[in-house]
């Protein structure tokens, strides 16, 4: 799965840390989902839009190989 998070935090000057107090994780948490190594549960998607002011699908988007 890839996604936006650095760069939509990026736009807000906004750091790791800053972002997980907002949502309610921890920083290591938003650096896993950065990476690809975790994907958010829906609840978390959610509040990440919110952050934004993205759509999950805006924010987040499906790989090939995460279709099979």
């Amino acid at each position: 799965m890839q996604n936006s998070l650095k760069v939509e935090r990026a736009r807000l000057k906004m750091t790791q840390a800053d972002l997980a107090v907002r949502v309610g994780v921890s920083r290591q948490t938003i650096n896993a989902i950065e990476l690809g190594k975790y994907g958010p549960s829906t609840v978390l998607a959610l509040r990440l839009s919110g952050v934004f002011g993205k759509t999950v699908n805006e924010l987040f988007s499906l790989e090939d190989d995460d279709l099979n």
